[in-house]
């Protein structure tokens, strides 16, 4: 009965990160995640209960992390365009970190969020609701101008996740010399993303 709990979940999440992010959640199986984790579907079965249940586990943590760290560059005492920043920097950071994210995203989108119920929503919401309240801070203090905090938070965010999760075909364009975006780096493009917010924030230079 001991055996169970000595395999870690994050084993098992991150198996299912892999095949979520390659197939969706229809096309994504459990035996391919207990393959890919090494495990049987039974010590699956034992951490999660349902396929459902791995992939809302899955999407919470992202969410949670996500949040946490957005919520602490917002504790931070620094300027609001400093925090903004770090928030697209941060933004980019994790999804360098968890390559595997975006495609589960977009993949969600498209099916407009068919398999989020309402815990893994609210861990979402925390994420827009953490980068908003630095907006509204910077509003409030005439560091930015009047705009809505979570119009402000998707223009910063969707750049820099379609722009990474881009990145297989931007590689494939340069190779047939159909765009060529190599001397370009992955820096190279925050660093837009950063002043083009603060342009559209109101920071003056």
């Amino acid at each position: 009965m001991a055996r169970p709990a000595r395999v870690s979940p994050d084993r098992i999440l991150a198996a299912a990160a892999v095949e979520f992010a390659e197939r969706g959640f229809a096309g994504a199986r459990v035996d391919r995640i207990a393959r890919r984790a090494r495990v049987n579907k039974a010590m699956l079965y034992y951490h999660f209960t349902s396929k459902d249940a791995l992939y809302r586990t899955l999407l919470r943590r992202m969410f949670t992390l996500a949040a946490d760290r957005m919520g602490a560059i917002g504790a931070l005492a620094v300027p609001p365009a400093d925090k903004i920043d770090r928030v697209i920097a941060g933004l980019a950071a994790m999804i360098d970190e968890h390559p595997f994210f975006p495609a589960i995203m977009l993949r969600e989108i498209a099916e407009g969020g068919a398999h989020l119920d309402r815990a893994t929503l609210a861990a979402l919401a925390a994420v827009p609701r953490a980068v908003g309240a630095i907006v509204a801070e910077g509003v409030k203090t005439g560091a930015f101008r009047a705009v809505n905090p979570v119009f402000a938070y998707f223009t910063m965010a969707a750049p820099v996740v379609f722009f990474l999760a881009g990145a297989p075909i931007r590689h494939e364009l340069s190779d047939l010399r159909m765009l060529d975006m190599r001397a370009r780096s992955t820096n190279d493009f925050i660093a837009h993303a950063q002043e083009t917010t603060r342009r559209a924030l109101g920071v003056t230079p």
